[in-house]
């Protein structure tokens, strides 16, 4: 027989692209919780200081203070998650693996779930490693849906802009905001870097 697990919360991964509206989805569930007298732990990684070194905040003007600011892969105080109803994290793509183990292990004890919002890959088409283990451990794994920036398609990649054309090459981590980031399709995303490396893009097959 197996021991009785107890109470068992489910971790959550909402991927977008860029400007998909994830910090506003992230506050709006947040605002829907604290309406209903729950208590909610925000969360976001230290590195992430586009718009103040602890606001979540969403291009659309809504912001909010974040409660504790994750920094590498150190270890989360079991305290911070005391009497929590939902932990809502922004940008999980940034945090250590090690953080989202953590994060896993609390779904279990004390029991909280947990809601992750980030990007799944860069502008690479590359997982980022704490992306890639969500993809691995989360419950429950939803994109947030955009349009591409320039047709009518879902964006599912990430366009990084140098002076205006596609970047081929750099780190992977690289902040930036509109002028440096664009949400496309697949079509454009190899046209933009066909573009960008003097090639010719590939041909779509007739229909």
């Amino acid at each position: 027989m197996f021991p009785s697990l107890g109470r068992m919360a489910k971790l959550y991964f909402r991927y977008g692209t860029m400007d998909s509206a994830k910090s506003m989805n992230l506050l709006a569930v947040a605002h829907n919780y604290r309406k209903q007298g729950k208590r909610v732990l925000l969360l976001k990684p230290k590195l992430d200081d586009r718009f103040g070194s602890t606001k979540i905040a969403s291009r659309s003007g809504l912001e909010a203070d974040a409660d504790y600011m994750v920094d590498g892969d150190e270890t989360l105080a079991a305290s911070l998650f005391a009497n929590i109803d939902c932990v809502l994290v922004d940008e999980a793509q940034f945090l250590a693996p090690e953080i989202i183990e953590q994060l896993r292990r609390i779904t279990f004890d004390p029991g909280v779930p947990v809601i992750c919002y980030g990007l799944r890959t860069d502008f690479k088409t590359r997982l980022f490693p704490g992306s890639q283990r969500l993809m691995e451990l989360a419950d429950r794994i939803e994109e947030v849906k955009v349009t591409c920036q320039h047709c009518q398609k879902k964006a599912t990649f990430n366009l990084r802009l140098v002076d205006g054309k596609a970047a081929v090459d750099g780190p992977q981590v690289q902040l930036g905001a509109d002028e440096s980031y664009i949400p496309v399709c697949w079509g454009h995303y190899e046209s933009a870097l066909a573009e960008a490396m003097g090639t010719k893009a590939p041909q779509r097959a007739p229909r």
